[in-house]
Order: structure tokens, then sequence, then C-alpha cells
């Protein structure tokens, strides 16, 4: 079992979390899912990660190189905070 974890600092997480959900909710019909949760720093409320749990890392590879998670990612990038 691995996790894997997509995170990012962006100016408000609020623009960010329906992408992470997308995320998480594409990953559940990739074989080898098995769960994800998507975490906000209390501390810091523009940090948000999504880890997910997958069998192995190939599923996890296979997920995250899939031509849908990639177009999450780069809607994602747009979000992100330019420090």
């Amino acid at each position: 079992m691995i996790k894997g974890i997509i995170g990012y600092k962006v100016l408000d997480y609020k623009s960010v979390e329906p992408i992470l959900m997308n995320l998480r909710s594409y990953a559940t019909e990739y074989p080898g899912f098995i769960g994800a949760k998507i975490l906000v720093s209390e501390e810091n409320h523009s940090v948000g990660v999504m880890v997910s749990t997958w069998e192995t890392m190939e599923n996890w590879r296979t997920w995250e190189g899939s031509k849908g998670t990639l177009e999450l990612l780069q809607r994602a990038r747009t979000s992100v905070a330019h420090l």
C-alpha cells in the first residue's frame, strides 16, 4: 500500500477545493484506489492537500498520469499562489 500526496499553496483554499474534490472523485474510478482525504492546514488556510491511498505504486502512477488527472492538476495550478 502506498500514499500519494498532491498539494498546493494557494491564494484562497476555496478556489482549489472543488478541484481536489474532483481529483478524489476521479481517483475512485481507478483500479487499486483505496481512499483519499483532503486536508487543509489549521495554521495557514491557503495550504491544501489530497492524500490518496493505493494498492500499488503502479496504480497510483496510472491515475496520476491519466489525461483527466493531468487536466485537473493543470486547473489547480492556475490557483497556485505566486510567492
